[in-house]
């Protein structure tokens, strides 16, 4: 889109409510886990598949997504995602056996990919460069927002019907978002595709994205803060008042919305996206101290997912900033999403383990030092990019 055009917000809501659908790919799974064995008894320890297997095609596929996003176009990418993550859902509505059970999620692992890589190159395209860092902001809500809808309507809707229309639900979501989005994005200009790579050049096709500074900053900003965000929602409730928990737990993600959407957007009116993320690692680190000086205090908890919502809008504002390209804002997406998987994938179990062996202290202190190693590698790639400039 022209700089001069303004910001398509319809489209881009559009296309953001994508992401909710995405994000719920996860979710539907993750609020109503400890019913899964209603469904699979004979699982066992097998059950935490259900969720891992998602997360695991991210790790081993992100950047190849990115490339094959920017070669299958974004548009069509995006409604085909949409469509195959409903006949998923579709299909476990129906109760399948566990394994075909866990084939799905798999695909539903490859939907959430193509969502996740195509939605912001989408919208960065139908904004205008004066609104891209508030739609930006917007889509880096979208798995906060996603998680907060499911706990108001997924679980009252799992706890009346069962989890079983939980998933046919979500087929219906899907499918209405596909539909929607085929007709709205029809006319709309998209980025021209690229040549399809082959598929042995993908393991060498890692090397150049993280190599570059500009592509890979915000999925190297992003690993660390993954590694946190579910970890933090995970381990620190414990430690909170009972009487006060289950407030602070609705609380923690709609600060990290609220603070993304207002403060994060007015200093993007001021700052470079990467700085206001350097901002936001700082400040989750003092908000770690003051849990660890503090532990359980509810509005250290509540302050500390504030200052992850300001991570979070800088981390997606600055793929279009530093990638003016959409091939490389593409690239940057997949990267982002890989990092992401990867630490949401290795973050809970590091903090269990941890707290495990060293306690609460030796658990904040890992806390600690992930989010400065955030902001660290931040300055560090910045650093790189003079050089190369």
């Amino acid at each position: 889109m022209a700089s001069g055009a303004g910001t398509r917000w319809g489209l881009v809501l559009a296309v953001w409510a994508a992401g909710l659908g995405a994000a719920a790919q996860y979710g539907k799974i993750s609020v109503i886990f400890a019913r899964m064995p209603e469904l699979y008894p004979a699982a066992g320890s097998w059950i935490s598949l259900s969720v891992s297997l998602v997360g695991a095609l991210g790790v081993l596929l992100g950047v190849a997504a990115g490339l094959y996003v920017s070669a299958f176009g974004y548009r069509r990418t995006l409604v085909w995602s949409l469509w195959a993550g409903a006949a998923m859902s579709a299909l476990q509505a129906f109760h399948l056996p566990f394994a075909l059970f866990l084939g799905t999620r798999l695909i539903e692992g490859l939907s959430h990919l193509g969502v996740v890589v195509a939605g912001p190159v989408l919208i960065a395209q139908l904004s205008a460069c004066k609104g891209r860092g508030v739609a930006m902001t917007l889509w880096s809500t979208f798995f906060a927002v996603a998680f907060t809808l499911l706990a108001w309507f997924g679980i009252p809707l799992a706890d009346r019907w069962g989890v079983l229309p939980l998933f046919g639900a979500h087929a219906v979501v899907m499918g209405g978002l596909a539909l929607l989005l085929a007709v709205v994005l029809r006319d709309v200009a998209v980025p021209e595709r690229t040549t399809m790579p082959r598929l042995a050049a993908l393991p060498g096709l890692h090397l150049p994205i993280y190599r570059s500074p500009w592509i890979a900053a915000p999925g190297a900003g992003w690993l660390f803060y993954t590694c946190c965000f579910v970890a933090t929602l995970t381990v620190i409730p414990p430690y909170i008042a009972a009487d006060m928990r289950g407030f602070v737990l609705g609380a923690m993600p709609l600060a990290s919305i609220a603070v993304s959407m207002s403060l994060g957007v007015v200093l993007l009116r001021h700052m470079a996206a990467v700085r206001l993320t350097q901002l936001g690692f700082l400040a989750c680190a003092g908000a770690v101290l003051w849990l660890w000086a503090v532990p359980g205090d509810p509005l250290a908890g509540i302050s500390l997912a504030g200052a992850m919502g300001l991570v979070q809008g800088g981390s997606f504002a600055a793929v279009p900033q530093l990638n003016l390209k959409d091939e490389e804002r593409a690239q940057a997406s997949g990267a982002m999403a890989q990092t992401g998987n990867l630490g949401n994938t290795v973050g809970t179990p590091l903090m269990v383990l941890v707290l495990s062996y060293a306690g609460y202290g030796g658990m904040m202190a890992v806390l600690l030092g992930l989010f400065l190693c955030g902001g660290a590698v931040h300055m560090l790639l910045a650093v790189r990019r003079r050089a190369l400039a």
